[in-house]
């Protein structure tokens, strides 16, 4: 294989397929969450591609916020089917074989759009600072040319940070045990299977998502305190409401998205179990994909009003 390390003196065998133990071994379980997780995965790619198309559709949402949300939801859904086809696999199957090759591309494709949602996220917040403390100079600031480029910063971003991770087992060497205790190929357990021995790839990985994660909070908290401050100066309590409301959908996300992948990137390996890793991944690549569509639209008022056009548009036809 081109990412294994020639083991010929060393009387390894390389691995070619690894199982994935997937989230239970109950039978019964299985079924269950079966068929939860496909009503879960059905309704992600249904809310989703209805944000895009309702965005696309109409006219009232061609702005930089919801050009910024579309290119969320379509992230979310390429995130989710990155991984949530194959965990319904493993409901289904006793043994999940996955070949060596498609578990690296499944986490560089993860790793791809999970680290665009940091970014993109970021990038919603900086809109919502010049939108809030720059109305005058906002559709200067934020015009389509400046727009595409942050979003193609934000995807060359994710693809770096992909490859940082990809880059440390390109040259590791995989034998002996191929069984994953997980339900995708995470780097964390695919490290714990190479025959190699290198603290770079345990550090450099962890060292890039680290940082990641800071510039992007470091732009997110500073969007918002200055946020804060320009709101604060609002003397009509209804003008400080449509300025918050605004904001209040965007901050819900950056609150389960940061918190559930700091906790599973960041915080030490030590400091929590397996099985709780398995739970807070299910939770940020299953679930936060199927929320945001939720989060956007019900309390969005201009995302409502956009729908309930469109919906009388179909009709009068």
């Amino acid at each position: 294989r081109y990412f294994l390390q020639d083991m010929s003196g060393d009387n390894c065998t390389a691995v070619t397929e690894l199982i994935l133990l997937g989230l239970t071994d109950d039978p019964t379980l299985r079924i269950i969450l079966f068929v939860i997780f496909l009503g879960v995965y059905a309704s992600t790619l249904v809310g989703n591609v209805s944000i895009i198309m309702l965005i696309r559709n109409s006219s009232q949402l061609h702005t930089p916020m919801y050009f910024f949300l579309s290119h969320l939801a379509f992230v979310d859904s390429a995130y989710s089917s990155t991984v949530t086809p194959v965990m319904l696999k493993s409901f289904l199957m006793e043994k999940t074989l996955v070949p060596l090759e498609c578990c690296v591309a499944q986490l560089l494709c993860g790793a791809i759009f999970g680290t665009a949602e940091f970014f993109l996220l970021a990038v919603m917040a900086y809109d919502r600072y010049m939108a809030i403390c720059n109305p005058l100079l906002y559709s200067i600031n934020m015009s389509p040319k400046v727009c595409t480029l942050l979003l193609i910063t934000s995807y060359l971003g994710s693809c770096v940070n992909a490859w940082t991770f990809i880059g440390c087992l390109l040259n590791r060497s995989f034998c002996g045990p191929n069984e994953i205790n997980h339900f995708f190929c995470d780097y964390s357990p695919l490290l714990k299977l190479s025959y190699s021995s290198n603290n770079l790839a345990e550090i450099l990985p962890s060292a890039s998502v680290g940082s990641v994660i800071m510039i992007t909070v470091l732009i997110i908290i500073i969007s918002y305190v200055y946020i804060l401050f320009s709101v604060l100066k609002i003397s009509s309590t209804e003008g400080r409401s449509k300025a918050f409301s605004t904001c209040t959908s965007h901050l819900t996300a950056v609150t389960l998205y940061y918190g559930t992948t700091t906790f599973i990137y960041v915080i030490p390996k030590s400091n929590y179990s397996e099985d709780m890793n398995k739970v807070m991944s299910v939770f940020y690549i299953v679930m936060i994909p199927f929320l945001n569509p939720l989060i956007y639209s019900l309390r969005n008022n201009e995302v409502k009003g956009a729908l309930r056009k469109l919906m009388n548009r179909k009709c009068s036809f």
